[in-house]
């Protein structure tokens, strides 16, 4: 779907026009894939908007930089500062916020230190990333590329260059028929899709792959886990067999994106009864809840965006 431009971007503390945020050809990032970044969104509350897990971003998006060497010159707590800033300015609400570190413009060659880092932070109205109503399910297949193996590329680091590999499990999904691919890893497990985590629920019971089988450790995947506990569902992190894929109950993925959309079928075959079931159903129900305040946020997941700096909300 095509981004739809909003007023201001923060780039490194200060608001510029968004077309104003601009990089040269030569920057690090377009030839290396230098970057790390976030996916959060801003719900439409009664009481005003709120950013879902603001703090918990933040630290992953300092996570991701620390791992790659990146020095951002800013605190979690200032980056965190400018999301809020920015929503309230642009008064964009639903929305997507796109915070983004990224080697810029310095030296030509692999080698990065010399590259000056670039903080962005960028915001706009999106609706369904899979493109289906949360009381459907997608359509899915098991991906012939694999996740990307230990000691190649972390996968606990969100970071742009991880996601040549999520194109090419997307773009495989795609020009066969399906709404998404589920990527197996080095050793043959279920790992996860292009851009989601994966559950599965088999005779009770939550099942889903641990960070070790190249696993990006989600914010809305640890949301489900919290949830789960609090309603008394069983849930095993472990190693789940392809196969566990076919004979399951329920399927359903988890992300900033997808937020939680159920699996109807996949490789052509039914995900249980091809409905939504109970279990994805309840845990649903109480995350949709939380972010749209029509329940408690009994998790402080909810960071709002003072009234007083937006404007009217904008649907999506």
């Amino acid at each position: 779907m095509a981004i739809q431009k909003t007023n201001k971007i923060w780039h490194n503390g200060k608001f510029i026009n968004w077309d104003d945020a601009t990089l040269h050809v030569m920057s690090h990032v377009v030839h290396y894939g230098s970057s790390v970044f976030e996916g959060v969104r801003c719900y439409a509350l009664p009481g005003g908007p709120a950013i879902f897990r603001a703090t918990e971003h933040m630290q992953r998006l300092i996570d991701s930089a620390r791992i790659y060497r990146i020095e951002i010159p800013f605190t979690r707590d200032e980056i965190l500062r400018g999301m809020i800033e920015l929503v309230g300015r642009n008064g964009v609400w639903p929305c997507y916020i796109r915070p983004v570190v990224l080697r810029g413009y310095g030296e030509a060659g692999v080698n990065p230190f010399k590259s000056p880092t670039e903080v962005y932070i960028c915001n706009y109205p999106w609706g369904k990333y899979l493109g289906s109503d949360a009381s459907e399910g997608v359509d899915v297949c098991i991906s012939s590329w694999t996740r990307i193996a230990p000691n190649t590329l972390p996968a606990m680091a969100k970071s742009g260059a991880n996601y040549m590999n999520s194109q090419l499990i997307k773009m495989e999904a795609v020009v066969n028929g399906y709404a998404e691919g589920i990527a197996l890893d080095v050793n043959g497990f279920v790992s996860e899709g292009s851009g989601e985590n994966l559950f599965v629920v088999r005779n009770g019971v939550l099942h889903t792959a641990p960070l070790g089988n190249s696993v990006l450790p989600g914010i809305t995947r640890d949301s489900v886990l919290q949830i789960a506990h609090d309603l008394g569902i069983k849930v095993i992190e472990q190693q789940i067999p392809r196969e566990s894929l076919y004979i399951a109950d329920e399927v359903f993925f988890t992300g900033t994106a997808a937020e939680i959309t159920p699996v109807r079928s996949v490789d052509k075959i039914n995900v249980g009864t091809g409905l939504m079931g109970p279990m994805t159903k309840a845990l649903q129900a109480e995350f949709y809840g939380i972010v749209r305040g029509e329940k408690a946020d009994r998790y402080d997941w909810l960071t709002p965006v003072p009234v007083g700096a937006a404007k009217q909300p904008v649907g999506v």
